[in-house]
């Protein structure tokens, strides 16, 4: 069995990191998904393409893979940098500002 071990990415609707704190063990699929000519859904026979786990460490997972003989290919996030302003949001809000706050 083929796995994937990584660190899911923020969600497109949210600049927060929730649920990215996470490792998930992902089984790559193991055969072609078929198309049913009937309704046009793909269905597979391949039910360990629907297993995904969740651990604390990465090290938690390659572990858990190394211990069930699971050959896992680990991908590191790319982390992105923080946006740290020098006053922050309350800079906005501050009595000594410098000029006028428009929008």
């Amino acid at each position: 069995m083929r796995a994937r071990i990584y660190q899911p990415a923020r969600t497109a609707m949210s600049s927060g990191t929730a649920k990215t704190k996470h490792w998930v063990l992902e089984f790559a699929p193991s055969e072609a998904r078929e198309v049913d000519p009937l309704m046009g859904w793909t269905s597979s026979a391949d039910t360990q393409s629907q297993v995904k786990l969740q651990f604390a460490t990465k090290q938690d997972a390659m572990d858990y893979a190394a211990e069930h003989g699971i050959d896992a290919q680990v991908q590191e996030p790319n982390k992105r940098k923080p946006v740290i302003r020098n006053g922050g949001y309350g800079e906005n809000f501050a009595t000594g500002r410098r000029g006028a706050w428009t929008h």
